[in-house]
């Protein structure tokens, strides 16, 4: 069945969205490369682009990339996987051999690999978001608050060190895998923050694949239960979180998160995740109560901001002072130099507004520095809203 290129280029796109990482930690654990594992995924996908419109999707679009792939460096491979692109190859699946759901789950594996301690620190988790799980650099730039061309470079830089080191592509024996996992865990959770508007499945399905691997490690768990969390609260379109009805919220998913969290235990002080799930489950408690446990927010923020003092976690934080002791207090607790932060933007807007000052200004700009049409769209909204003349006017 003949397909048109758009047609070809919308399949080729959910192929990449479900198999992109598990392609390319296939193609890069017997060389080590991950650039030439990169580059001979993106010609098959170029070849899908050629080849699909004519013949039709195949019927296992991952296996079919994944030979098209492999024959592609057939001259540097020992065995190589010359299979002839005809009809066979559409019902060949070169993902039979391996079980990438197991423990030795290929992902899994390729993050703990790019968590090495001889990639620099600053790259391993990027490196995790790119290759593992997909992103692109720009949206990884984006998540970091850095240029596009300085994350690019680290990226970079990170591939062509596990190359040099000859990086064995191979999960880390227990003993090792605790001074990694802090960065594992990191790229799972900006996977579920940059794919949250999108398909925030995938960080879920891999925080709580790994916290039953790992299984009393308490801040793998915090992480499951913050991305189940996080997932039980999607929408279709932008909506603030204080502004959603609790009943279209997935009370499974609710449930299964706060028993996560219940998983975490008490030895110890919270760590990061915890406390960020912990967050969670106070705002989808108000499915039960109906109203907002504010000084428990306020209470998990301070624990928070002592533990991982984020610039996000800052302004959360002020916000939650503004429900608190009101939207002036919530003002004076913004912190200082986050003007390109667009979090920022968009809560200073909110906080003029409940103090019924003019925040025009402020709404454009968080409308500027979004990257989310449903969120630019909601921020616009609110600008109308707030141009409109407000009370009748008054008799001359």
């Amino acid at each position: 069945m003949e397909l048109s290129r758009d047609e070809a280029r919308a399949a080729a796109e959910r192929a990449a969205r479900a198999s992109y990482g598990k392609l390319v930690a296939l193609l890069a654990a017997p060389a080590g490369d991950l650039a030439q594992a990169e580059d001979a995924l993106a010609g098959a996908f170029e070849q899908a682009l050629r080849r699909w419109p004519e013949t039709g999707v195949p019927a296992n679009p991952a296996g079919w990339l994944l030979t098209v792939a492999r024959n592609r460096r057939r001259d540097e491979w020992r065995k190589p996987a010359a299979v002839p692109l005809g009809e066979d190859s559409a019902s060949l699946d070169p993902l039979a051999d391996h079980d990438p759901y197991a423990i030795g789950d290929k992902r899994l594996e390729l993050l703990f690999v790019c968590a090495h301690p001889a990639i620099d620190q600053a790259a391993r988790t990027p490196l995790m978001l790119q290759t593992v799980l997909g992103f692109e650099a720009a949206e990884i730039a984006r998540a970091y608050a850095v240029p596009p061309a300085t994350m690019a470079q680290r990226l970079v830089r990170a591939k062509k060190r596990i190359k040099q080191a000859r990086i064995p592509f191979t999960v880390p024996d227990r003993r090792i895998m605790p001074e990694r996992l802090p960065a594992v865990l990191e790229a799972v959770y900006g996977c579920a923050a940059i794919a949250w508007r999108g398909d925030p499945g995938e960080a879920q399905y891999l925080a709580v694949t790994l916290a039953a691997l790992l299984g009393d490690e308490a801040e793998a768990w915090g992480l499951a239960a913050l991305t189940t969390l996080m997932l039980a609260r999607r929408r279709p379109s932008f909506v603030p979180l204080d502004e959603q009805d609790p009943a279209g919220w997935d009370a499974a998913l609710v449930d299964e998160g706060e028993a996560y969290l219940r998983r975490c235990g008490s030895a110890g002080p919270p760590g990061r995740f915890q406390l960020e799930a912990a967050i969670q489950a106070v705002h989808c408690d108000r499915r039960r109560t109906g109203v907002t446990d504010w000084a428990a927010l306020h209470t998990l923020y301070a624990a928070l901001l002592t533990v991982a003092p984020s610039l996000g976690a800052r302004v959360a934080a002020a916000t939650v002072v503004g429900r608190i002791e009101g939207p002036s207090a919530g003002l004076a607790a913004l912190p200082t130099g986050a003007e390109t932060f667009q979090p920022y933007w968009a809560a200073r807007a909110d906080l003029l507004a409940r103090a019924g000052r003019d925040a025009t200004a402020a709404y454009q700009k968080a409308a500027e520095l979004t990257d989310d049409p449903d969120v630019a769209a909601f921020l616009t909204a609110r600008i109308k809203a707030a141009k409109r003349p407000r009370g009748p006017k008054l008799p001359k």
